[in-house]
């Protein structure tokens, strides 16, 4: 494999790098750096592009834009390797990093299109945030794909960017609208480089919490975020994820509970008891639910356990159980009855429950 950077030159620093890693991105890559001419922000880019192996024009597009960039007064760096396969996301990304000048780093993917206003909206929001991760609202293309999912991204309020953090959903701010300091984001660490399946944004994301990272997003849509079959999150597994969702619940919430209760006796409530270790499995005070079959069946056993006699969890109707609730449905597919009843328990969000939905 051979790596292709640009030869070192001496210039002062751009106010902020605009991160891009490219694999085979011809369809979009047009629309994508048109995007980056067009911002108004004020002070000095730079755009430091990894070309990850691409098979396709992708080469042709970047030396063709970065004379149109460098003649508007961006300066651009292309990276690359030219091996058989690529390395992947989370290598593409620490290389565009290494390669750039910028004292703030502004992620974008290149099948993503960014609104005129973006990088001069998130800096200001980094200058008050140094050691948040800024994201920003985003519209969908298609505009119909994935609906519950972008209105998640779009509608949390800001306490649940850190409260919904466990969630099937992902990092509460997505990955291609993160805009950060470069001081913060050299403090967390690197993406990992384990290649593909392996969820680099979110583990990036869980460190960043764990050093007491801060959430922030702009209420304004930044962002054209595409959908399409050939993204790269569509080769990480769902069990990956669930595996690295379950051991940040054990270890960020759980400890400061002494018990708690699992609201869903049914597929994922059991799923979930059934993935805490021993000792957290035994917090588990009862689950509850509102179906009566589930009720009346008055517990759960977990037939694959090893303990003997093997654990019997009770099942309780939702009024009858004791809050912390770990809560394991969808709220938006129950048609506001789960959140009305949430709403007359007089629960909070991160004291007395927390999603992982």
């Amino acid at each position: 494999m051979q790596t292709r950077r640009e030869p070192a030159v001496t210039r002062p620093g751009s106010r902020v790098s605009i991160i891009l890693p490219v694999h085979n991105a011809e369809p979009w890559l047009d629309e994508c750096l048109s995007s980056v001419l067009q911002q108004d922000f004020e002070g000095t880019m730079e755009l430091s592009v990894f070309n990850d192996a691409s098979k396709d024009k992708s080469g042709t597009i970047l030396d063709k834009w970065k004379v149109k960039l460098e003649g508007s007064g961006i300066h651009v760096v292309i990276g690359g390797h030219d091996s058989p396969s690529p390395l992947g996301v989370g290598y593409s990304k620490n290389q565009a990093i290494a390669q750039s000048s910028g004292s703030y780093l502004c992620f974008l993917d290149s099948d993503d299109v960014m609104m005129p206003q973006r990088v001069r909206l998130q800096h200001a929001a980094a200058l008050q945030h140094p050691t948040s991760i800024i994201g920003c609202c985003v519209s969908r293309d298609p505009p119909n794909s994935t609906e519950r999912y972008t209105r998640w991204i779009n509608q949390l309020a800001p306490d649940q960017l850190l409260t919904q953090v466990f969630t099937s959903h992902g990092p509460t701010v997505v990955m291609p609208t993160w805009f950060c300091s470069r001081a913060w984001f050299s403090y967390v660490g690197t993406f990992d480089e384990g290649g593909q399946g392996v969820p680099e944004d979110l583990l990036f994301f869980y460190e960043h919490l764990r050093k007491g990272g801060g959430v922030v997003r702009v209420d304004q849509n930044l962002l054209l975020y595409r959908y399409h079959l050939h993204a790269a999150t569509h080769s990480i597994l769902e069990a990956t994820i669930w595996t690295h969702r379950v051991h940040f619940l054990e270890e960020q919430a759980l400890p400061r509970w002494a018990t708690f209760t699992i609201w869903n006796a049914g597929k994922q409530g059991r799923r979930l008891y059934r993935s805490l270790t021993a000792a957290n499995r035994r917090k588990v005070a009862a689950f509850c639910d509102v179906d009566e079959n589930k009720i009346q069946k008055g517990f759960y056993c977990h037939e694959d356990s090893e303990e003997r006699p093997k654990p019997r969890v009770p099942i309780l109707h939702f009024r009858e159980a004791q809050p912390p609730f770990i809560i394991c449905m969808k709220l938006d597919l129950t048609g506001g009855a789960f959140e009305d009843n949430l709403q007359s328990l007089h629960l909070q969000e991160g004291r007395d429950f927390l999603l992982f939905s």
